[in-house]
């Protein structure tokens, strides 16, 4: 299976994260737009607004599905080898993914007064690529 990752490319600790997960992953499950590509994120419906609420993981094969914020936080993680036991651990103890989500809605609020923000934007190293043109 393929998936889209959907990433603020500005944020220094958004970049630094994919940097880390296409070192890991080197193209094979994902795939990444910033969300300041427009044009790319309008070929799946997603909006600045829907951006605000954090990171968005999309499912290649099934556009309908998708998980944000620390939701695609987790699927991304339980994506990765040996990471369905550390996220099912994760959602098992008590009141952890609640400790969580508020923790991800802290660092999604604040990232660019506790990590900065980039002078230009990152663009991955294996981008979303669904046109015929990304094919030649």
């Amino acid at each position: 299976m393929s998936y889209y990752v959907i990433y603020d490319g500005n944020c220094n600790l958004c970049s630094t994260l994919v940097q880390l997960l296409e070192k890991l992953d080197q193209g094979k499950q994902f795939q990444y737009a910033p969300m300041q590509d427009q044009e790319t994120l309008g070929q799946f419906g997603v909006t600045a607004l829907d951006c605000e609420k954090g990171m968005i993981l999309i499912n290649a094969e099934n556009l309908q599905q998708r998980w944000q914020g620390s939701d695609a936080a987790e699927e991304i993680g339980r994506l990765l080898p040996l990471g369905e036991v550390f996220v099912n651990a994760y959602r098992a103890m008590p009141g952890v993914k609640g400790g969580g989500d508020r923790l991800y809605e802290q660092v999604r609020d604040n990232r660019y007064a506790w990590f900065g923000k980039r002078s230009s934007l990152y663009e991955s190293t294996y981008p979303i690529c669904n046109t015929d043109a990304c094919n030649k």
